[in-house]
């Protein structure tokens, strides 16, 4: 019986070890999304002339171009797909008889 006390001992440990590790996975993405909110939040205030400081110029600046160099992505017409037929020539299109 001492065999199966022990396993039972060490399966409890490891499922409880399981629980905390998940616990702190998700304690640590609650944090990034709320970094990532408050990131959010203080953008919106900075452009709406709410807040203002030399520490979140070069942030917003960043977060400015980027959403520039994102809308110029969407904005640009789509590559025309290669075809496997040959395009015509206009030279040789009608030759006069």
């Amino acid at each position: 019986m001492k065999l199966m006390d022990k396993a039972k001992a060490a399966a409890e440990q490891a499922v409880a070890k399981t629980k905390e590790g998940v616990e702190e996975v998700q304690t640590k993405r609650d944090l990034s999304a709320a970094f990532g909110e408050l990131g959010t939040k203080t953008y919106e205030l900075v452009e709406a002339g709410e807040i203002d400081h030399p520490k979140l110029t070069e942030l917003v600046e960043k977060i400015r171009t980027l959403k520039a160099k994102h809308a110029e992505g969407d904005a640009a017409p789509a590559p025309e797909a290669e075809t496997t037929e040959p395009a015509e020539k206009t030279e040789d299109a009608e030759t006069p008889a």
